[in-house]
């Protein structure tokens, strides 16, 4: 009677936390959508119990969400998990700070997988720890990889242990809940980016590396996002042009190339937050499109325009260059992102090509 008593007290506090956040809330669908494994608990109640957990938990560890529901994170340990590993969890959380361990946790059908768990409280206003966030990150088939794993998720962390200051004071527009969640996730794309450059390094096919570079772009874009909407003072907005900017100048200084001839004609323009990530994606893949298309072997020329008048906003990338046949599923893959992101936002996309010239528009309503 106890333990339905129990469960059924984490699921009404699940419930109230995500009835907290309306649904088209960004950081909200990104927790539910996420392919990073990730859960929240509530110390506050007998034994910490889960009291919400998004479908990339429940398929890596075999337990569905009414399994899980009011039950402590132990029911993943098994007969080799570590009990040092698990001591250095337990004192984290009686004490209240974050913590990232690796530890060897077992799925629902017995199967062992090596699991980097990171673990943040989340404080109220009044100081009073009221969550505990964590993520997970199966790297069982890399574990031979562990001391480079090791190495990029220690460079990751210090890199958001660097901003953590500025970030906390840009958030104030936000509830304590997103403040973590956005950090959590910025968390997590650096540690997949440090991932996907490890594979690279390790990668020798042409093909395969071009696939990875092109993940890498897209996660490094999202990233970017994230770090832009939480360092200003205003976090409802987004300034796209100044997004634009920063975007095609990494790309295109990362190549290091003197016949890529860059033009930029790009103004202040400000978009919901909401649409900054779909956008940012549209922005990369148009670039990205464009390099593709031959500017990466021949050189050649790139005209980006990003115009906001009335309520319109343009988003134009011309490219100049000596076509070549771009890897037939790279090429689709680039096409259904863009497409995807642009129905996401309502956007328009009008494509004009003449020979050795492509003009690619994007077009949007957005408020003034």
């Amino acid at each position: 009677m106890d333990r339905d008593q129990d469960q059924e007290d984490a699921r009404q506090a699940g419930e109230r936390l995500v009835a907290a956040h309306a649904s088209e809330d960004p950081f909200a669908a990104a927790f539910k959508a996420t392919r990073m494994p990730m859960i929240i608990t509530d110390p506050n109640q007998h034994d910490n119990p889960i009291i919400f957990c998004n479908g990339a938990f429940e398929r890596l560890t075999g337990y569905s969400s009414d399994e899980l529901i009011g039950r402590n994170c132990r029911i993943l340990q098994g007969p080799e998990t570590s009990r040092d590993t698990v001591a250095v969890v337990r004192d984290a959380v009686a004490g209240g700070r974050s913590v990232s361990v690796d530890i060897l946790n077992y799925k629902k059908d017995g199967s062992a997988f090596w699991n980097a768990l990171f673990i943040n409280p989340v404080w109220d206003r009044q100081g009073q720890i009221t969550y505990f966030f964590a993520s997970q990150l199966d790297f069982t088939n890399i574990k031979s990889r562990e001391a480079d794993l090791a190495s990029a998720r220690h460079q990751a962390e210090e890199e958001v242990k660097d901003r953590t200051n500025d970030l906390r004071a840009a958030l104030t527009a936000k509830t304590l809940l997103i403040h973590e969640v956005d950090h959590r996730v910025r968390n997590n794309l650096l540690t997949m980016a440090s991932i996907v450059k490890m594979q690279l390094r390790l990668t020798k096919d042409q093909g395969q590396q071009d696939a990875l570079m092109a993940v890498l772009n897209r996660i490094e874009a999202i990233s970017i996002v994230q770090r832009k909407l939480f360092t200003t003072n205003d976090v409802t907005r987004f300034d796209l042009g100044d997004f634009a900017y920063e975007l095609v100048l990494d790309l295109l200084g990362a190549m290091k190339r003197d016949d890529i001839r860059l033009t930029l004609d790009i103004s202040p323009a400000y978009v919901p937050a909401l649409k900054a990530s779909p956008l940012s994606l549209i922005l990369n893949e148009l670039i990205g499109d464009a390099l593709s298309r031959g500017i990466r072997d021949s050189g050649g020329d790139i005209h980006v325009v990003i115009k906001q008048f009335n309520e319109r906003l343009l988003i134009r990338v011309e490219d100049i260059s000596e076509p070549i046949i771009p890897d037939e599923m790279s090429a689709e893959l680039s096409r259904l992102l863009l497409e995807r992101s642009a129905l996401q936002v309502g956007a328009t996309i009008e494509r004009k090509c003449e020979e050795r010239h492509t003009t690619v528009d994007v077009t949007l309503r957005v408020e003034s």
